[in-house]
């Protein structure tokens, strides 16, 4: 039902300063830059070989507008929304139905590369309230045109997403909602107090979803909080990185045996980022 994570979305308040910042990160160039002229919105796209990263600012009104400016108040800028991807929405949308969600119409979008005069459309469908819980999230469906491929990633650069962290207060709502109802693989459900308490490893795509789980007595919520970055020479990277002017923490072992990690503490748009190499067994 759900085959991938398909792109997360970043807002911010100036497109060419953001892209400027995170082609320095990641060490290659967007492969897409254009506009949603009926969402108020533009923005630039880095390819990855599991997903994509979308910096999304305003431009004009429109719902996508509202969603930016409504997160710069409430944040500044950082992680906006998470977005699953599908091959049939129909599909998600009529097993959700049957699993008592009410689901809205599917919404058709597209979006206008201003620099290569290209055009891709798809439709969304947007996840009710008892899914979502706090997060933007919807699923998509891609139907006409396609990004560019980044092409092959050199060894200090970013080639994929390695995890997405989110926060939760509920989770054993969290695994009904991602295994149960949208049928994503749960890998993994451990304790370990000194790295944060519970925690929930579902995996899709080459691409892990890290889950936080601390309970309250509040209503159930989950957000965002961070992304780990694979590179495939991470002393490369560094290097590469404070060349830049980019600050990053001296290349450690990581808590994960076979891995090594740096923390990015600069240019991020607020969002934690970790870069991880793993390394061979």
């Amino acid at each position: 039902m759900i085959e991938r994570i398909d792109h997360l979305i970043v807002a911010v308040k100036d497109l060419d300063t953001a892209e400027s910042n995170y082609t320095k990160i990641f060490g290659n160039k967007p492969v897409w830059r254009g506009e949603h002229e009926s969402l108020g919105t533009k923005n630039s796209i880095f390819n990855f070989n599991n997903l994509y990263l979308e910096l999304l600012a305003a431009n004009g009104e429109g719902a996508g507008a509202s969603l930016v400016n409504s997160t710069l108040e409430e944040k500044g800028e950082g992680l906006a929304g998470i977005v699953l991807g599908s091959d049939s929405l129909n599909n998600v949308k009529e097993k959700l139905s049957l699993k008592g969600y009410k689901t809205s119409d599917l919404v058709e979008g597209e979006g206008f590369d201003e620099d290569a005069g290209k055009t891709r459309t798809w439709e969304n469908l947007f996840l009710p309230n008892k899914i979502t819980r706090g997060l933007f999230s919807f699923v998509i469906e891609h139907k006409t045109g396609k990004l560019l491929s980044a092409g092959s990633f050199k060894p200090d650069c970013v080639k994929k997403l390695d995890h997405v962290v989110i926060n939760t207060n509920d989770a054993e709502g969290f695994i009904q909602i991602y295994e149960k109802d949208l049928g994503i693989r749960l890998a993994l459900d451990q304790t370990v107090e000194k790295w944060g308490g519970r925690m929930l490893f579902f995996r899709l795509n080459q691409t892990t979803i890290e889950v936080i789980a601390r309970s309250d007595d509040k209503e159930p919520k989950d957000s965002l909080w961070g992304l780990a970055w694979d590179v495939e020479d991470l002393e490369a990277t560094y290097k590469r990185l404070t060349q830049l002017g980019i600050e990053a923490s001296p290349v450690k072992e990581g808590r994960k045996p076979n891995t090594l990690v740096s923390t990015i503490k600069s240019n991020t748009c607020n969002i934690p980022t970790l870069f991880i190499q793993h390394l061979a067994s």
